[in-house]
């Protein structure tokens, strides 16, 4: 039997996208899933859709935050009450190919792997392609990923039953490096990279990935509160971390446009 994949995905507003989220996890070709919907008090129509999806799909479940608090918050309310052997994220913007589950579980029991990733692409706000794939690396040690998050959430997967459940630190942004931080620590080996393509990621003008500015400060209190590094060290990782974006792990994001 399939172990059971427990799916961690936040909403806050995310009407507009959520019902092809959704889709993309019901049209997976691996059946065996759970999917948690934890909403961070929507103003919108968020929240009646989830619960219209729960009330039509047994495996679908939905919580609602008391008070708007984050997407930590949330991810860790969905962890507490995931039931899988292994834990995916799906941000409700973002969507997975048909056959992301089949191909990253077959791979991990394969590869004896307690965390994997895979190469994804990029899509615009009307789901056009953006012609940009994200390549992965074949390994990700602990001292790698601290440089900068080379694990795109969208299609993080780790075993539980291995390292337990982790807690998202309560940061309000990259709080997802962290628990990747973790999780490779936790394992005690490297994390592996699955190279196919398995999802798209969702570049939004109003993200905080389309703001480098902003990016750079949140990753900052990555070092600084995350990781309680002192002030001088957490500079010193930014300074690393600016070289390895930008000199480095740019380099991973290669052009998928037909050439004429």
């Amino acid at each position: 039997m399939t172990p059971l994949v427990s799916i961690i995905t936040p909403l806050y507003n995310s009407e507009v996208f959520l019902e092809d989220t959704i889709t993309s996890i019901l049209n997976q070709t691996y059946s065996n899933w759970e999917l948690l919907l934890i909403d961070d008090c929507s103003t919108d129509g968020t929240e009646a859709l989830a619960f219209r999806y729960r009330d039509n799909y047994p495996n679908i479940r939905v919580f609602k935050n008391q008070s708007n608090s984050g997407a930590a918050v949330s991810r860790n309310k969905g962890i507490a009450e995931a039931k899988g052997v292994f834990i995916a994220f799906l941000d409700a913007d973002d969507l997975w190919k048909i056959n992301k589950l089949e191909v990253q579980i077959k791979f991990m029991q394969a590869n004896n792997c307690s965390v994997s990733y895979t190469s994804y692409e990029q899509i615009d706000e009307f789901s056009k392609p953006l012609h940009k794939l994200v390549k992965v690396l074949p390994k990700l040690s602990y001292g790698k990923i601290l440089k900068s998050n080379y694990i795109g959430n969208l299609t993080g997967v780790y075993n539980a039953s291995v390292l337990g459940k982790i807690i998202v630190p309560n940061l309000r942004k990259r709080q997802d490096w962290l628990m990747w931080l973790s999780a490779i620590k936790k394992s005690g080996k490297p994390a592996l990279g699955v190279p196919e393509s398995l999802a798209y990621y969702r570049v939004r003008r109003d993200s905080i990935s389309s703001n480098k500015m902003a990016l750079l400060k949140h990753n900052y209190w990555v070092y600084k509160k995350g990781l309680g590094y002192s002030t001088l060290k957490s500079f010193y990782r930014m300074l690393v971390f600016i070289w390895e974006q930008f000199f480095v792990k740019a380099k991973l994001i290669v052009s998928t446009k037909p050439q004429k």
